[in-house]
């Protein structure tokens, strides 16, 4: 009888034991491990997220500068090409000229009038981004953001054809290139873009 309640006593005590001090410390520490090591993945994912949004970004302004060129050359004419030897004090009116390593392209717009400079668009390329003007090279806008640092040597138009009629027989064309890289949270991206420009207006020499 005694043997038996001594028995029922012990098997009581065993059955109410709780967690040691030492087992809870150890559940707390694990558990705060794990916690620490999904915040720090979930804020490295969130930090590329917006580290790529912004490049995106860049990006976007990089391919908005080339559009606003392509179109606006395309639908232009009377281009004078710029090479390394010359500055944009040389801009004339209705003189066009082509070039192989252009830095700078003059031209009119659409809506533009032969008989005055002051409404020819520029467009010029150098280290600091790709430049914008609509006043004859009187003032300028930057296209590109800051971010972006042009290789000037690498980056540039092509012009041929541009001469007109009935000396040249060939129809306005541009190539276009843009190389550089864009410098981010201490990170460099390399690019690279190129497109192909034909004047949209008819000048071929019969």
């Amino acid at each position: 009888m005694n043997i038996y309640i001594l028995q029922k006593i012990k098997d009581s005590k065993v059955s109410n034991a709780g967690y040691t001090i030492i087992e809870t410390m150890i559940a707390i520490s694990l558990f705060i491990i794990i916690m620490m090591t999904g915040m720090g993945s979930l804020l490295n994912a969130n930090l590329i997220h917006q580290k790529s949004q912004n490049m995106r970004s860049i990006m976007d302004g990089l391919n908005f500068a080339m559009e606003d060129m392509s179109k606006n050359l395309r639908t232009g004419y009377d281009y004078q090409c710029f090479d390394v030897n010359q500055d944009l004090s040389l801009i004339s009116i209705g003189t066009p000229r082509s070039c192989q390593n252009g830095w700078a392209v003059v031209f009119e717009s659409s809506a533009g009038d032969r008989a005055t400079y002051q409404d020819q668009w520029v467009y010029y390329i150098n280290s600091d981004g790709i430049f914008k003007s609509i006043d004859g090279a009187q003032s300028f806008i930057k296209l590109t953001p800051d971010e972006v640092v042009m290789d000037a040597a690498a980056s540039g138009f092509e012009v041929s054809g541009a001469e007109p009629p009935p000396g040249d027989k060939q129809q306005p064309f541009i190539k276009l290139k843009l190389m550089g890289k864009i410098n981010f949270k201490n990170t460099e991206t390399p690019f690279s873009i190129q497109t192909s420009i034909s004047q949209r207006l008819v000048d071929v020499g019969n």
